[in-house]
């Protein structure tokens, strides 16, 4: 019990001190996680609407692949990319092995079906006689497809959350492609299993407040941005 009151009273003196080391653990798992999730955002929405609107040949492949990928252990696409970065790897050349790029690519591997996956779900769920109403009220075919997005923009600002949460808390694939460098990859999930390994509880459990609070204030205002839309 001592050390969780430590832990609070540590948490709050980093950060009304803005404790250097903290900010740059805070900025750098930010930046990371930011990037990959811009990068799932920009690929998984369109994706999924285009699997929740359209039927082709394979498409249950597809979706099949798709599900798979949002189940996918952390651990195992961290050695993926380990593997895809490493010297011997074939994207070996670009350097990246135990930067922030691996880690963003890591984390996009991850959120990615889920983004696309929570989107096409969004998508389906419309009524399938929306398409029909505003086709027959003499809008076009694009018209047509954007009612249904707008309708369904509750489950894909839904697949957003989804997304950041899946890759702001995970540990294993940024420490594997990371390595946990001091003053370059280390972020707060990272950092927490390093105060923790080293029995400096009270640092870890202020550092695990700071990433539950970011979590929280993030998820707060996708709920804003959920509750406008609702009276929208």
């Amino acid at each position: 019990m001592n050390e969780i009151v430590r832990g609070f009273l540590e948490a709050i003196r980093l950060i009304v001190t803005l404790d250097p080391e903290l900010v740059r653990i805070v900025v750098l798992s930010l930046q990371v996680t930011g990037i990959a999730l811009l990068i799932s955002t920009v690929i998984g929405i369109p994706l999924g609407c285009w699997l929740g609107l359209n039927r082709f040949i394979g498409r249950r492949l597809v979706i099949a692949f798709l599900y798979t990928g949002m189940g996918f252990p952390p651990v195992v696409v961290g050695l993926f990319v380990y593997l895809l970065l490493s010297h011997s790897g074939p994207l070996g050349w670009l350097d990246w092995l135990f930067t922030p790029k691996a880690m963003s690519l890591a984390q996009v591997i991850i959120s990615l079906p889920l983004v696309a996956g929570f989107t096409m779900a969004a998508v389906m769920g419309v009524d399938p006689n929306l398409r029909q109403q505003v086709l027959s009220l003499g809008a076009t075919t694009w018209q047509a497809t954007l009612a249904i997005i707008s309708e369904a923009r509750l489950g894909i600002l839904v697949s957003i959350i989804a997304g950041f949460g899946s890759v702001i808390s995970e540990v294993g694939a940024v420490m594997l492609v990371g390595g946990n460098i001091q003053g370059s990859t280390r972020v707060l999930t990272t950092a927490i299993v390093l105060q923790t390994r080293q029995g400096n509880f009270d640092q870890a459990i202020a550092l695990g407040l700071v990433l539950l609070g970011i979590a929280f204030l993030t998820n707060l205002a996708m709920l804003k941005l959920q509750g406008g839309a609702l009276e929208g």
